[in-house]
């Protein structure tokens, strides 16, 4: 379900291995580059009655700051007319997604299991569909399917505790990451205000065993990061808790971006 940059190469994978695939998108477009790898319609009731699993990795996006996961509730809306053993929604969500989907669309009649996914299509042999990724599930018998399934495809997991800190563990990573980019901007900054060479300083801070300092280049873009970030501060103010560092993040790549610009014009 989704066959977009992950949702295809999943699928493909999936039926690289043997298994029966259909893959589903609303968009039509989507749906015809898909064809030539696996079959694919836009049509709902192109699915078999009889699935057995579906694997949810349909887009989810930003409305302004906040979460929009209109996509993967509107997916999991038309999964509910079927009876499948298992539904894997691998699409990054914000924690208590998950839960509330199986018990608000599904009634709690469905396995539900996540497994985010970790897919980095510049480098597909090393960071692609089947390498190591953390799996939560709803509840036993649901996380008992969904290891039998994944062990089935070849897909290494490591379990989480909960659904809920399988969801977090996404967003946390993305997070991170982006903090660390964040902090190498400003300190680019630092460097280029006071006339010290960045490049030369960061290879110098790297020696250290513990310290590995990324590049700043134009500024943070793609979708996952700017997202997920956005995720977890939403996650932080559902708790009643303002994420002043994920904001200062943001903050500091907004001010990266204009020193760029402004180095521009001046050049």
């Amino acid at each position: 379900m989704g066959l977009g940059v992950v949702g295809l190469p999943t699928a493909a994978y999936f039926q690289r291995l043997g298994c029966d695939v259909i893959g589903y998108d609303i968009s039509r477009k989507a749906v015809e580059n898909a064809q030539s790898h696996i079959e694919a319609t836009t049509k709902i009731d192109g699915i078999p009655s009889d699935t057995e699993v579906f694997v949810v990795c349909v887009s989810t996006r930003l409305v302004g700051e906040k979460p929009d996961l209109s996509s993967v509730y509107d997916v999991c809306h038309k999964i509910a007319s079927f009876n499948p053993r298992l539904v894997s929604i691998e699409s990054t969500v914000p924690v208590g997604t998950c839960r509330d989907i199986h018990r608000s669309v599904f009634d709690g009649k469905f396995n539900v299991a996540h497994l985010p996914h970790r897919y980095w299509p510049e480098d597909p042999e090393r960071h692609g569909v089947a390498q190591l990724r953390v799996l939560g599930a709803v509840d036993q018998q649901s996380m008992r399917e969904a290891k039998d399934f994944y062990r089935a495809v070849n897909i290494p997991w490591f379990k989480a505790d909960t659904i809920e800190i399988a969801e977090l563990t996404k967003i946390a990573e993305n997070a991170y990451r982006y903090v660390q980019i964040a902090f190498a901007e400003e300190l680019r900054v630092i460097c280029e205000r006071n006339k010290v060479d960045f490049g030369s300083l960061r290879n110098s801070c790297n020696t250290k065993w513990n310290v590995d300092l990324p590049e700043a280049r134009d500024g943070i873009g793609g979708t996952c990061l700017p997202k997920d970030i956005r995720y977890l501060m939403a996650t932080a103010r559902n708790g009643f808790h303002e994420p002043e560092l994920l904001h200062g993040a943001i903050q500091a790549d907004r001010k990266y971006a204009k020193h760029l610009s402004e180095a521009l014009v001046y050049v």
